[in-house]
């Protein structure tokens, strides 16, 4: 377990890295940056500094970063824009540069862990494979964001670059489907049931192999540890392999007392260029931080119980 280290958390207001902050916060000094811009700016910034986490409002891409302090223990970047390719130019600038004069600004760190994630792979059509570390990267396209895969095969190769010019210790875990919180992807489709609407998932079957953050917050000091100047990546997953038609079904059944509840769909829209399926090998990943500890089905169902609960207040 991290504790009594100075750590910056880059896009603190994310669904992921909202829990893994306020998690490392309790034992730790947690400095977390965000641009802070939207309407729920304010209560956002309260809300951390609650927490014990100092805020700061920043836009990685100008590159200022001089309220900003260099000394931290860790930096954990998991600031990331989505956009359309519209805006490619802005998201290059953003997350591309803006990772590199990011870990610039903090090469005197221990060590750093720059989120990549599954867009990163090639698709493959079968919606079982089972993607690992050396398949191929970079000519893959998912529609919510087209141009997450040009901005994350961009960003890994900056943070392998900074690793190797800063003497600076990096990890690159490409993250698969976080859960275990009500913004999570199954905490999506379990608001979808109990409100009667549909998903869209490209296959079907669409498996996936989800991460509780739970374990992620675990396996954090495990994958820092094993940083390297030669930046080491590894797909960052679950031990357990469900598709989204499965959690949809489950999620129908705990909703189905639910007023409106219980119709939830899948509907099955393919897109061009996008994998079928986003299940990954924790082959390499369990070699380093040893197997998880949540099992998906009983942290489903809490999902579940936490929606249902905050509707009641």
């Amino acid at each position: 377990m991290i504790t009594g280290t100075k750590i910056l958390v880059t896009g603190v207001t994310g669904a992921v890295a909202t829990p893994l902050a306020e998690h490392l916060a309790k034992s730790n000094e947690v400095w977390g940056v965000a641009r802070f811009n939207g309407p729920s700016a304010a209560a956002d910034r309260e809300r951390l500094h609650t927490l014990g986490i100092t805020t700061r409002s920043l836009d990685l891409g100008d590159g200022d970063f001089s309220e900003l302090p260099d000394d931290f223990t860790y930096v954990l970047h998991l600031s990331w824009m989505r956009a359309g390719l519209d805006q490619l130019e802005a998201s290059l600038r953003t997350n591309v540069e803006g990772a590199g004069l990011l870990l610039q600004h903090c090469r005197k760190a221990k060590a750093a862990l720059v989120m990549s994630g599954m867009g990163i792979y090639s698709a493959h059509d079968d919606p079982w494979h089972e993607y690992t570390e050396t398949d191929p990267i970079g000519r893959g396209s998912t529609a919510y964001a087209p141009t997450s895969p040009a901005s994350k095969l961009g960003v890994e190769a900056v943070a392998r670059f900074c690793a190797r010019a800063f003497d600076l210790p990096v990890v690159i875990p490409r993250l698969n489907t976080f859960h275990g919180v009500p913004g999570s992807f199954p905490g999506m489709h379990i608001q979808a049931s109990i409100d009667g609407r549909s998903m869209i998932a490209p296959t079907d079957p669409n498996p996936h192999t989800p991460i509780h953050f739970a374990d992620m917050a675990l396996q954090l000091e495990a994958l820092l540890d094993a940083a390297g100047t030669h930046a080491l990546i590894t797909n960052w997953c679950g031990d357990e392999t469900v598709t989204a038609q499965e959690w949809m079904q489950r999620a129908n059944e705990l909703s189905a007392n639910h007023p409106g509840g219980g119709s939830g769909r899948i509907e099955v829209r393919p897109a061009p260029g996008s994998p079928a399926g986003t299940r990954a090998d924790p082959t390499r990943r369990r070699s380093i931080t040893g197997p998880c500890t949540v099992p998906f089905w009983p942290a489903f169902d809490e999902i579940f119980h936490t929606i249902t609960r905050q509707e009641q207040t």
